[in-house]
């Protein structure tokens, strides 16, 4: 049986080919999404589908007998429900046509998102934590930036304040080198006056 025939099979129960084709592309569809994020998607009475790491191994070309390496890679597996594997192997009876070999699921059965909406909501929730994390980021580089900008303005207002106190030394010295010379002024004028005033005693 082809994709074909098992929509035409089930065709009489949804009311027409179309809505049977859509059902079967809407199941395929998430299955095969569930189980290539990585979720194990259970069906009762059927059986599950999940992904399985296979690590690197050697494996032998069938065709020239040479050994080769084969890579680290994915794979999808099915594992059959218990009723499955009774029906197949007789030791339970397949039901009549009309009635449905596999029993509906109860509500919560179908673990791993095999919904559309359920893997929406898982890959909203990645992209909300990537932008936190992206913002947080960004925040810690602003604070580090302000810190440095800081820093270099307290570094350049302490040059700024020695240069200044080095000029007010300078001009201190300077002026202190003007008032000297004038002090010594009137010690040589006094020693002129009275030298004078002996002489003319004399």
């Amino acid at each position: 049986m082809n994709k074909a025939q098992l929509v035409e099979a089930i065709a009489d129960k949804l009311g027409g080919r179309q809505q049977a084709a859509d059902a079967v592309d809407a199941v395929l569809d998430a299955i095969v999404r569930a189980t290539v994020s990585g979720d194990r998607v259970s069906v009762t009475g059927f059986g599950s589908f999940e992904k399985v790491e296979r690590p690197a191994r050697y494996a032998r070309n069938p065709q020239t007998g040479e050994r080769v390496r084969v890579k680290k890679t994915s794979v999808p597996r099915f594992r059959a429900g218990q009723g499955f594997k009774d029906l197949v192997s007789g030791s339970k009876k397949l039901p009549k046509a009309g009635e449905v070999s596999v029993k509906k699921a109860p509500k919560g059965s179908l673990s791993g998102g095999v919904t559309a909406k359920a893997t929406t909501k898982k890959a909203a929730a990645k992209k909300t934590t990537a932008k936190k994390a992206a913002t947080k980021a960004a925040a810690a580089k602003k604070a580090t930036a302000a810190k440095t900008t800081a820093k270099k303005s307290t570094a350049a207002q302490a040059t700024t304040a020695k240069k200044a106190t080095a000029k007010k030394t300078t001009a201190k010295k300077a002026t202190a080198k003007k008032t000297a010379p004038a002090k010594k002024a009137p010690a040589k004028s006094a020693a002129r006056k009275t030298a004078t005033k002996r002489a003319a005693k004399r």
